[in-house]
Order: C-alpha cells, then structure tokens, then sequence
C-alpha cells in the first residue's frame, strides 16, 4: 500500500501531537519512576478519528519520543511497543467513519477501555522486566489506571468539543 505525501505528514503531525501533549504537562509518580501526563487522551483521539495504523504510528513513535526527550530512555522500547499497540487496538475496535460519525458508540467506548487496560499491563510487564521483579512492578498498576482513565476523561471532553465542531470533516483519513 502506497502512503500520499497527505498521509505522511498527517502522521508526521500527529506523532508530533503526541509527543509534546505527552511532555508539556508531566506530573512525576514515585511509585512508578514515571509520570501523568496527556498524551494517551490523544492516542485514544487520534485512534478513534484516524484509525489503527495512524493511532498505533503516533502512539508509539510519539509516546517512545518523548520517553527519550523526557529523560525516561530506558522505558522508550517498552513504550514504543505498548503505546503502539495500544493505538493500533483501539483504532481496530473503533467504528467512527464518515458513515458513522458518532463519537460515544459502544464499540468506541470498549476500544478506548481495553486500549487503556492493554496500556496498563503493559506497563507492569515492562516494569516487572526493568525492576527483575513484578511485585514491585505491581505498584505502578494503580497510578497507570489513574493515567489511563484521566486520560480517557480529557479524550471524552475534547472529543466532544471536536465532534461539535464537526472537525471529522477536515481530518478523516479512513
């Protein structure tokens, strides 16, 4: 499959999206050796509107970029695998078209949920490895959930204010 110069910087955009939405606002958690911050509200956003192969592009590439820009290195392959198929998940589940131009179905709802579940377990399993030990890893998995579902809270507030806006009619690539 041939990519359009369109396409290319559409994805180009979007990693950028994600990469600075994920480092603009960084709230530190000792538990995890981590941080809070935006970036999955636009993995799930860009998921939904753009689709698997956009939102696994921007949520690994874009997430691993600013793990490396953030001073969070080690975590960057990790990252790159988890938040990529966390994109590519919920983009696969995800059922907005130009025919369906519902934000709120079910099948974008449960897309996002199990998005943000697959992200979480991700992350003990990439603690559980970096830490050689999965009962301390297991302490991340309360503040990654906070992170995953703040996440969906702020996906869900500017989707709506997206939707409204109709802007599904100026960036709909599926």
């Amino acid at each position: 499959m041939k990519t359009t110069t369109k396409e290319l910087c559409i994805q180009g955009l979007l990693v950028a999206l994600v990469t600075i939405s994920t480092m603009v606002f960084q709230i530190p958690v000792s538990a995890t050796q981590g941080y809070i911050h935006l970036g999955d509200s636009m993995i799930l956003l860009i998921s939904v509107f753009f689709g698997a192969k956009y939102g696994m592009v921007a949520g690994g590439v874009g997430s691993a970029m600013a793990d490396l820009l953030s001073g969070y290195g080690h975590w960057a392959p990790f990252t790159f695998i988890i938040k990529g198929i966390m994109g590519y998940l919920i983009g696969k589940i995800a059922s907005f078209s130009e025919k369906n131009q519902k934000l709120f179905t079910p099948r974008n709802m449960t897309g996002s949920v199990l998005g943000i579940l697959w992200m979480v377990f991700g992350y003990f399993v990439g603690g559980g490895i970096l830490k050689s030990s999965f009962a301390v890893a297991a302490v991340s998995i309360p503040e990654n959930l906070i992170q995953g579902f703040a996440g969906f809270v702020i996906f869900i507030v500017v989707g709506i204010a997206f939707h409204k806006a109709k802007i599904y009619k100026f960036v709909l690539t599926r």
